[in-house]
């Protein structure tokens, strides 16, 4: 008989969004007249840009014409939306990159959980808590976490990021291997400053420490001096991996494309000791197990990169950010504590009078019929916190402000 990965019996019975959506679900069956207004799952609510919709339409024709379709593509991306990526994303931060430093994927949650593959299961691992549950779980999946032992894996040393410290991790006085790092933070919605993400690259380079850095939200930050790629800082490119998405950048949540960033000058050690590249190994693993994203996906993605595509993400992107200006200050008015909504899309909130998170979570869906995230769920260190998300339309985000202001 076959035997399974033991390591999937220690992950929690369930996902954190699914576990949401099954409480919902019943609340909603209980009580079918209630209006939900979901600002848990981050999830996007506004169409896709015209320029996306009218490439996509193109990469849809060209697939209907024999000299035009194509079949099987690089696994890697095509090289026009490597480029464009190249152009915009990077040269005007004065970062360099070649071609084959760019990998296209569905998503940065794929290759954020994947990209463990090419590294070793004696690696120590370290986190930010709160933290996106995918980079522990995924942990978790390969065995790397250890035994969950009070609410925390045994292998993976959490850094907590709470108000006593600004939201800002400590530096580690030990060695981590692999270091994950989220700016603009999910849940927490901070980022990172210049001075505070150059101590990281430092550390790293110290130690010989590998950074993964997830630079999903870098399109919301609104502040010129906060920096959107860990590549900005020197010597970057010698300790880090950074993913991207255009889930939320250009509504890609249903279309699906991202990218990750492995440099050229990024090594590991192997068991003799031999540095060795993990581009050309994540090069070998994509093409092994991974058949590519989708020709009209990537086709779609380049099209953001547009000057037409630009500002209509733009204005997209403000969109939302005018949302999580409106939550922040309703929820400051009403004498809550909250972070974040200044350079990302999400709403960190200290529960009110002692509640723990399940327990606001709860009383929030049946008070006001409003759906948030327990930040217990990303980790230790979110308890007695909830995150928002403004990634809803204008209109239930000012109904759930009004429902929080008369009913809260």
């Amino acid at each position: 008989m076959a035997h399974i990965n033991h390591n999937f019996l220690k992950l929690q019975k369930n996902y954190l969004f699914s576990d949401i959506a099954k409480k919902v679900r019943a609340f909603q069956e209980e009580h079918p007249e209630a209006h939900i207004i979901s600002l848990g799952i981050g999830d996007v609510t506004q169409p896709l840009a015209p320029a996306v919709i009218s490439a996509m339409h193109q990469a849809v024709d060209e697939m209907a014409q024999g000299n035009t379709f194509r079949g099987y593509g690089p696994e890697q991306g095509y090289s026009f939306l490597q480029q464009a990526i190249i152009d915009h994303d990077f040269k005007p931060r004065g970062i360099s990159l070649d071609l084959d430093e760019v990998f296209i994927n569905d998503g940065a949650k794929s290759d954020t959980g994947n990209i463990g593959d090419i590294l070793s299961l004696a690696n120590s691992i370290g986190v930010t808590d709160p933290i996106y549950p995918v980079y522990i779980d995924s942990n978790v999946m390969s065995g790397r976490a250890g035994d969950l032992l009070n609410g925390k894996w045994s292998n993976i040393h959490y850094m907590p990021c709470t108000a006593g410290n600004n939201f800002t991790p400590a530096i580690p006085q030990e060695k981590i291997d692999i270091i994950y790092l989220c700016y603009p933070n999910n849940p927490t919605g901070t980022v990172i400053t210049r001075a505070e993400l150059e101590k990281w690259v430092d550390y790293a380079m110290r130690h010989n420490s590998l950074i993964m850095y997830d630079a999903a939200y870098e399109a919301y930050i609104q502040d010129e001096q906060t920096p959107h790629s860990i590549y900005e800082i020197e010597d970057a490119k010698q300790c880090a991996i950074e993913f991207h998405s255009y889930s939320k950048t250009a509504g890609f949540t249903g279309v699906r494309c991202g990218y990750t960033i492995v440099p050229k000058a990024l090594t590991a050690l192997s068991d003799a000791g031999e540095a060795i590249p993990l581009n050309s190994l994540w090069n070998r693993r994509q093409s092994t197990k991974y058949n590519g994203t989708s020709y009209i996906s990537q086709r779609a993605a380049e099209a953001i990169y547009t000057p037409q595509g630009q500002q209509e993400i733009k204005a997209t992107i403000q969109y939302y950010m005018e949302n999580a200006c409106l939550m922040r200050q309703t929820l400051k008015d009403i004498g809550m504590d909250v972070w974040g909504g200044e350079n990302a899309p999400y709403i960190w909130m200290k529960t009110p009078q002692g509640m723990d998170s399940w327990q606001f979570f709860h009383h929030l869906l049946h008070r006001t019929n409003l759906v948030c995230t327990p930040g217990v769920g990303f980790g230790p260190s979110g308890e007695g916190y909830v995150r928002f998300t403004a990634f809803c339309n204008r209109e239930n985000c000012q109904e759930a402000m009004n429902r929080i202001s008369n009913q809260l």
